[in-house]
């Protein structure tokens, strides 16, 4: 069993980017980080995992079960990922298109050395922790400069987005759905990127409550997203849904108008209930009986791209259920499916060009007392440095009042931060 010791970083922000490198060096490796955003249910500021004792990388039938005798055997903290297309598992659907990126469904690992860091005190949980730490701190954090990416690419022109909207339109007047999150994939070919610094360059330009980051032999995620899939919290289980997103303005006169907007926008607001029920009906599945209720409806919150509509469901967790099938009874999020939800993932698997894999599946750990927190896969860059391929997706909700053209901008928007990173401009 690892030993665990507390210790005190006079300059956290300083020691968790020291923490962040030391930890890129081994195989497999974690990192999330709040970016100092309160919320009731975040357990610390940063987590972050290096090396792997027991890795979980599962594609295909029984990844849930396989999850769950993981998480059976073990008693430490576990991070890792559940990527979309474990749809297929869950649903009678299918996942037919392109993937260049080639993560596995799910992948889990046993972390070597943990470091938690809560306000200026840091956990660490290692063979010998002291050593852990002095190896953290004799680094220096290293100047964090990339190359621009050249020749990013989207699997769609704009007025082909356009088409695919107005014939998802057409589903939505012949009663298929109500709504659908319809997604498009930014590409680049024979990309060399230093991972790491591309993430932490990210994770500056857009700092975000549920930013993460994840290496796993030679594939890496990096995420600045805003959202909250699931979290337990003793019997509770907590989902924040976003729909509803609107620009940042620097003139704070005009924000503050945005901000008013987007509260006030019917479109929105509707995309946002319409979530709501999803995520309520998902958490019935594992909710004690008259349990679930909505905490938060249309909350605003604003970071620094963006103002977002946030909602907070919450129920009480019904007994004899796994964490791995509290889980499956909510995947995917509704946020990034539609409604009715099947028939939304079956059709957008229509009409999307790439399999979404990693993006809009969930980040996240489970911990020893039985919580676990996850995030949603947006915002996020992803990249196989085996065949240099970079990879990022953005959605949008569709709805009978959609404007493609207000659908195809809002796409870029949400891209914005990612192509500052890569210093490129945005799609026309």
């Amino acid at each position: 069993m690892p030993a665990s010791k507390v210790f005190v970083a006079p300059e956290p922000d300083t020691f968790k980017l020291k923490a962040l490198q030391w930890a890129n060096t081994f195989d497999d490796a974690c990192y999330f980080d709040s970016n100092k955003y309160a919320d009731p249910y975040t357990a610390f500021d940063t987590f972050i995992a290096a090396g792997a004792v027991r890795k979980l990388s599962s594609a295909g039938a029984g990844s849930f079960e396989k999850l769950d005798r993981f998480l059976y055997e073990t008693d430490t903290l576990i991070p890792g990922y559940l990527a979309y297309d474990l749809k297929n598992e869950l649903e009678d659907l299918s996942s037919g298109n392109s993937d260049h990126l080639g993560f596995p469904d799910l992948c889990f690992f046993i972390p070597r050395h943990t470091v938690l860091i809560k306000g200026t005190e840091v956990e660490i949980s290692s063979s010998d922790p002291l050593s852990t730490w002095h190896a953290i701190n004799r680094l220096n954090v290293a100047d964090r400069s990339n190359k621009p990416v050249t020749g990013i690419q989207s699997r769609f022109t704009r007025s082909e987005y356009v088409e695919a909207v107005n014939d998802i339109k057409r589903h939505i007047q012949r009663g298929d759905i109500y709504e659908i999150n319809f997604c498009q994939e930014f590409y680049a070919e024979n990309a060399e990127i230093n991972p790491l610094d591309t993430f932490i360059r990210l994770n500056k330009i857009s700092p975000t409550p549920f930013s993460g980051y994840m290496k796993t032999g030679n594939r890496f995620i990096m995420s600045a997203t805003p959202e909250r899939f699931l979290s337990r919290r003793g019997q509770k289980l907590i989902s924040q849904p976003i729909k509803g997103t609107s620009a940042r303005d620097p003139d704070k006169r005009k924000d503050d108008n945005q901000k008013r907007n987007l509260q006030t926008d019917e479109k929105e607001l509707a995309e946002n209930v319409m979530i709501v029920d999803i995520v309520r009906n998902d958490l019935t599945k594992s909710a004690k009986p008259g349990s679930v209720k909505v905490e938060e409806l249309f909350g605003i919150y604003s970071f620094t791209q963006v103002h977002q509509l946030i909602s907070t469901v919450t129920c009480e967790k019904a007994e004899g259920l796994s964490n791995a099938e509290i889980i499956a009874n909510t995947f995917p999020m509704g946020s990034m499916t539609g409604a009715p939800k099947v028939r939304a993932m079956d059709l957008a698997e229509q009409y999307e060009r790439t399999k979404r894999g990693v993006y809009s599946g969930a980040m996240g750990y489970f911990a020893p007392n039985g919580d676990f927190d996850f995030n949603v896969v947006i915002r996020t860059l992803l990249y196989n440095q085996e065949n240099n391929y970079l990879s990022f997706q953005t959605g949008s909700a569709i709805t009978l009042d959609s404007d493609p053209e207000h659908e195809y901008n809002e796409c870029v928007l949400k891209a914005k931060a990612i192509l500052e990173v890569l210093k490129q401009k945005n799609p026309d």
